[in-house]
């Protein structure tokens, strides 16, 4: 299914879960050691992930391998 990107989209902790089919436990798992996509906290304490941040990570990701 495409998905429209909006220029600035954030996505939540659950549709980068979703995109990546993980447990939200690896995600966090993953930003504790540092190797997930940059975060936004926001003042209510959930975390917004930019959808150009995450897709970059994912190149690293790939270059990685």
């Amino acid at each position: 299914m495409a998905v429209a990107v909006r220029p600035g989209q954030k996505l939540t902790v659950d549709e980068v879960c979703d995109e990546l089919q993980i447990a939200r436990s690896t995600f966090y798992d993953w930003r504790q050691k540092g190797r997930g996509p940059r975060c936004i906290r926001l003042p209510n304490g959930s975390l917004r992930i930019r959808r150009s941040d995450f897709e970059n990570w994912l190149m690293d990701c790939e270059d990685a391998s």
